[in-house]
């Protein structure tokens, strides 16, 4: 059985997949997804185009979002679950929209043409961010992960998502101690640190400035 996962290595949404795949070693093809004709491609197993795809051949299955692939490898490998819980289930919701959409609505407003800026957007963006910083930092105050004590889908989620949030709109890291040390915990586990390196080739596709703080 081989399983062939389409991506771009600094695709934040990559990433979730990418990590439980580390976390659960499940053995893995990657296709690279980059020019307009892979893209083309991309289209003929998902015609909406977006990344990341997981196909399936011997199953005959194609499955594109993140949340479904991370869903379907549970039955691969000998790793515990990682959607074991309602919990991971609404953390990985939780995540998904109120850090990973505002965030990438900050880095699309850096690609908008001159003169189509959405600044209000963005400020929204941004005020949503400090929110969801301060819930999650009053949640991560009684559990060592998103979703309790095991690692599972929603801090799948929270790599990526985090990670690039805090370029664009860093969190006060001494004051938000909780969230701080979650972050710390997260960029260390080996599956988050292996997708944070593979991508470093790439940050020179970031539409805006790469900190000095992003590691």
């Amino acid at each position: 059985m081989t399983l062939v996962l389409h991506e771009h290595p600094f695709a934040a949404y990559c990433w979730k997949a990418l990590i439980a795949l580390y976390e659960r070693a499940v053995p893995f093809e990657r296709h690279f997804v980059g020019d307009a004709a892979d893209r083309a491609a991309l289209a003929e197993l998902w015609p909406m185009g977006s990344i990341p795809v997981l196909v399936d051949d011997a199953a005959g299955l194609t499955l594109p979002e993140s949340t479904t692939i991370v869903e379907y490898l549970d039955a691969h490998g000998d790793a515990p679950p990682l959607v074991a819980s309602l919990q991971a289930r609404l953390w990985d919701r939780v995540i998904d929209g109120h850090v990973m959409t505002p965030m990438q609505k900050i880095v699309a407003d850096a690609l908008r043409p001159d003169g189509a800026a959405d600044p209000h957007g963005v400020a929204e963006a941004r005020a949503t961010l400090d929110r969801i910083y301060a819930v999650l930092d009053d949640h991560l105050a009684e559990s060592d992960w998103m979703a309790g004590p095991d690692f599972t889908l929603a801090d799948c989620a929270a790599g990526p998502a985090l990670h690039y949030a805090r370029v664009v709109h860093r969190w006060d890291e001494d004051g938000l101690t909780d969230l701080t040390g979650y972050f710390e915990r997260l960029t260390a586990r080996p599956s988050v640190a292996r997708v944070i390196d593979e991508a470093r080739e790439f940050r020179h596709l970031f539409p805006l400035p790469w900190p000095d703080h992003a590691a």
